[in-house]
């Protein structure tokens, strides 16, 4: 439990009820909460509050979840902050869209408190899991470092979104072999979050965006790997 105390939690939503019902049960659990009832506050609050875990709505006045979430992972203090969608809506281009500007989970409306409780423990467990691997790799003209984040090619330092980061960072550490958008999605995400295989194909197009064309390489009907040669 006195880990959990340092844990701080913001809750980002329109709804009272929500946020009443979702704040009692992580205090109970002993985390630090905060709330805001729209996503332009969200941002302000995140930004000074500087949680851990955010829970945010979609469908919210003012600015919505998507926007949010983009604007709360343009803070760099926030980069490493767990970012979990809450919301009524379950279109796929809705879950994309989380998914796309940085969300770590999504979880559809209604809540169920000790789900999401174990769902947030899962978010910790996989990230601890993370630390214990090598820090940095080097491969090719890359150095690609997890403390900082970052990835020097050549001189030059390139700063990518979590997720897109721990999947170039995943494909490195196993140059030349093939994986499966679900291998991909287990080993980046986690058997606990459901994500749609197109999130994968999302991810990968935009690291090919910014450290060019020549690493990831497309396996036609099968996946993905980082070509060494």
């Amino acid at each position: 439990m006195s880990e959990k105390q340092k844990v701080k939690v913001l809750v980002v939503d329109d709804e009272p009820d929500i946020i009443e019902i979702l704040s009692y049960n992580l205090q109970k659990e002993g985390y630090e909460v905060a709330s805001a009832e729209d996503g332009i506050k969200g941002v302000k609050l995140a930004a000074k509050f500087q949680p851990d875990v955010i829970l945010l709505d979609i469908m919210m006045p003012h600015q919505d979840g998507v926007e949010t979430c983009r604007q709360i992972r343009e803070i760099p203090e926030l980069k490493n902050t767990f970012i979990i969608f809450l919301t009524a809506r379950s279109e796929e281009y809705s879950e994309v869209a989380a998914f796309d500007v940085g969300a770590d989970d999504y979880i559809t409306k209604p809540i169920k408190p000790r789900a999401l409780m174990s769902r947030i423990a899962a978010l910790f467990r996989r990230e601890s899991k993370k630390e214990q691997e090598l820090t940095q790799i080097k491969i090719k003209d890359l150095t690609i470092d997890r403390t900082s984040y970052t990835i020097d090619k050549s001189g030059k330092t390139i700063i990518l979104p979590k997720k897109e980061f721990e999947l170039l960072y995943f494909l490195a550490k196993n140059p030349n072999m093939v994986f499966s958008r679900d291998e991909l999605l287990q080993n980046i995400w986690g058997v606990d979050v459901f994500v749609l295989a197109r999130t994968v194909d999302v991810h990968i197009r935009k690291v090919r965006e910014k450290i060019g064309d020549d690493y990831i390489t497309t396996v036609k009907g099968v996946g993905y790997k980082f070509e060494l040669n």
